[in-house]
């Protein structure tokens, strides 16, 4: 049994087919199987169950491909840092969040950075929830994910950076632009209410504070959102009113006729880093987390000590 062996199961029950991974890997469908033949005369049980659109794990396979997975990605993730370490200052941090956070959080931060370690890989993998930031941190693939604060998976840290107040996102010439504050009353009597996308960590806070309040989620409207900057622009064009973080940027010249009311009823959001172990993150990657936290903005938002 080898790591090679190991990493190529693992791959094909990702892929769910054999002949996939050999074109991945640039070799034949028979090479492939041999890995796997390995493995099944070492263990002495079946790992894959053949079928006419590809192939499965056995029960036993599945227990190997957990464990072979975990085991894979710790080395990876040292023979990475026995890398950097040898190489001194040059290296990669390999970071997924959101799609717009870079622009929001981190361009300050991502200048100096390379500024300071012009050696060094920046690699962002943008993704669309919570949830496929830890699948991605369990599965060693990352260092580091920045997303909004919730409950953490198995064997996640958190560590928050910066709270978020929430605001109602209006058009300057709409009725409450000119008021100072939102009210629970004026949440449920608007009927165009835009909010984020169901099953989103944010969307999650949010339903929770709306039950306490008695405010039904069904008062949103049906224009659906991917992110925040969607959320802003739709009610720029005058499509409903979005209730969204005071994100850095949105008071700037950047939104003219955009008029920002704070919901102080609504418990600020926290945004900021999960990782596997914070002590187990490499010099680099540690680096470009401080330097987030160091630079990044926060408007009317504030820090987290």
């Amino acid at each position: 049994m080898t790591l090679d062996d190991l990493r190529v199961f693992v791959a094909v029950c990702r892929a769910g087919s054999l002949s996939a991974v050999a074109r991945d890997l640039s070799c034949t469908q028979s090479a492939v199987s041999q890995h796997v033949k390995r493995l099944e005369k070492e263990t002495g049980i079946g790992l894959l169950e053949r079928h006419a659109r590809g192939v499965v794990p056995t029960p036993a396979g599945r227990i190997l491909r957990a464990a072979a997975a975990d085991g894979l990605g710790a080395i990876d993730h040292a023979l990475r840092r026995l890398d950097d370490l040898a190489r001194g200052e040059s290296g990669s941090v390999r970071v997924t969040t959101g799609a717009t956070s870079v622009r929001h959080f981190m361009a300050e931060a991502i200048v100096e950075f390379r500024r300071t370690h012009p050696q060094v890989s920046l690699e962002f993998q943008t993704v669309s929830s919570s949830r496929s930031c830890f699948e991605a941190l369990a599965a060693h693939d990352l260092d580091l994910a920045w997303i909004t604060m919730g409950t953490p998976a198995r064997g996640i840290e958190l560590h928050p950076v910066v709270e978020l107040p929430w605001v109602l996102a209006v058009r300057e010439n709409d009725a409450l632009a000119a008021r100072t504050r939102v009210e629970p009353d004026d949440l449920r009597a608007s009927a165009q209410l835009i909010l984020p996308p169901e099953h989103s960590t944010s969307r999650g806070h949010l339903d929770d504070r709306f039950a306490e309040l008695g405010i039904a989620s069904g008062t949103a409207s049906g224009t659906g959102i991917a992110d925040w900057d969607t959320a802003v622009h739709l009610a720029e064009l005058g499509l409903g009113h979005a209730v969204v973080p005071d994100l850095p940027g949105l008071r700037g010249p950047g939104h003219p006729g955009l008029t920002l009311v704070p919901v102080p009823c609504l418990p600020p959001l926290q945004v900021g880093w999960a990782v596997r172990r914070w002590s187990a993150l490499t010099p680099l990657a540690r680096a470009f987390a401080d330097t987030v936290g160091r630079t990044c903005p926060v408007g009317a938002a504030g820090p987290i000590g």
